[in-house]
């Protein structure tokens, strides 16, 4: 490979999205004459994404950025089959309203990350629900199908690493890589596109729209992935202990998804920088070779940065504002996730693992328990020795509140309704 010279390439490289690319020689060329049209798709299988998905949003950003089209597809067609690609087992099949709910409220999640309308330049979502509900199974089996080997689908990690588990992999599954690599072929005739993007994952998935769009269509289309994210100790990027860290506000608060950022390993943090944030790549070089403090002050930058791509940046100034009134100044930040109980309850009193569980603070009943007998939790800022001591109204600071905590890291607040 020859080093790029296009803007958007060079981009990709030096900030480190680059896994593979198909050929990226012929995409430079492409990239410098402004000819990209690119597109990523998600599939509508929760009501948010999630950091899992961020990524290749960042990298439509990047691609908006230099003057490049993005498309983003909506999956409303594909999320009737589910996309076995590490996964072990089939996903629950969803009814059409709930694809369509999901879609609805997954589009939020690109509002501060590309700008939409009718220019060169600008963002356009499409449903693959439009062309894939109309396909006839026949016309499918003759028109696309014969293109594909059998023996080279069995190949492909998503099918292989499930039979080598002896894990069922249904015939609806094993759809899913060729209705993709239709949606590369329907874009590219409707829309011009002509790159797509996505995880390490989709390799397979995306050489076969490649290789569909010239072997019908005599096209010349590319594919571009992106590495799996893990952290410095090697583990799944985008997970953490409580579950997903989402995109949507109403379903991880922005102040959790601050945290997310700033809690990260020392040793990430320059990657992450790279990744997940505009700042010039000299910046982040002189906040990654910090240490002690600095490197604090380079995580805060990070979750900052991230919450105001993801959130804007007035709520993100908020969160790290609330961040500084609990952990510098021993405060109680207007911005820490809130839960209301309904008066009665705390009037009786519920129990101070109940609380923890229903704060958000963990789990489930069983892990709100081992945080207590560990004296990882506190109420009040004050130590919780006994799993069932009473949470009650007589709790309420002059605040108005009850402050929750597990760990140093992690608050609430109960509020009574």
């Amino acid at each position: 490979m020859t080093e790029p010279t296009s803007p958007f390439l060079r981009e990709i490289v030096a900030r480190g999205y680059l896994h593979q690319c198909t050929d990226i020689d012929a995409l430079d060329a492409l990239a410098k004459d402004g000819g990209i049209v690119a597109y990523v798709g998600y599939d509508a299988t929760a009501d948010s994404l999630h950091v899992g998905h961020l990524l290749s949003i960042m990298m439509l950003r990047r691609l908006q950025q230099h003057g490049q089209k993005p498309i983003v597809l909506m999956g409303g067609g594909t999320t009737k089959i589910g996309d076995p690609s590490g996964r072990d087992e089939q996903r629950k099949l969803l009814t059409p309203a709930d694809i369509d709910g999901n879609i609805a409220s997954i589009k939020r999640c690109f509002a501060n990350y590309l700008t939409f309308g009718n220019g060169p330049s600008d963002a356009i979502m499409v449903n693959n629900a439009e062309w894939l509900d109309r396909l006839g199974y026949i016309d499918l089996l003759r028109d696309i199908g014969r293109h594909f080997s059998v023996n080279r689908m069995l190949t492909f990690d998503s099918v292989k690493l499930r039979l080598d588990r002896e894990q069922p992999l249904s015939f609806l599954e094993f759809n899913y890589m060729i209705l993709q690599a239709y949606d590369f072929l329907e874009l590219a005739r409707r829309y011009g596109c002509n790159l797509q993007m996505g995880g390490s994952d989709q390799w397979g998935n995306i050489v076969n729209g490649v290789e569909l769009g010239r072997r019908i269509d005599d096209r010349a289309l590319y594919g571009l992935t992106s590495p799996l994210l893990t952290t410095g100790a090697g583990q799944k990027m985008g997970k953490t202990a409580s579950g997903a860290v989402w995109l949507n506000a109403d379903r991880l608060s922005p102040y959790d998804f601050w945290q997310h950022w700033r809690n990260v390993d020392d040793a990430d943090v320059g990657r992450l920088l790279r990744l997940f944030t505009d700042l010039p790549l000299d910046e982040i070089a002189t906040l990654e070779r910090g240490a002690g403090a600095a490197i604090n002050q380079a995580k805060i930058r990070l979750a900052t940065e991230a919450t105001a791509l993801a959130h804007g940046r007035a709520t993100a100034d908020a969160a790290a504002a609330t961040a500084r009134q609990v952990f510098e100044q021993g405060g109680v930040g207007s911005d820490l996730p809130s839960v209301t109980i309904a008066r009665s309850r705390l009037d009786a009193g519920i129990p101070a693992y109940e609380a923890l569980r229903e704060a958000g603070l963990a789990a489930s009943n069983g892990e709100a328990r081992r945080l207590i007998r560990g004296g990882g939790a506190r109420l009040n800022d004050a130590a919780i020795e006994d799993e069932n001591r009473p949470v009650t109204l007589a709790d309420i600071t002059d605040d108005g509140h009850i402050k929750l905590s597990a760990g140093k890291k992690r608050h609430a607040l109960l509020r009574a309704g």
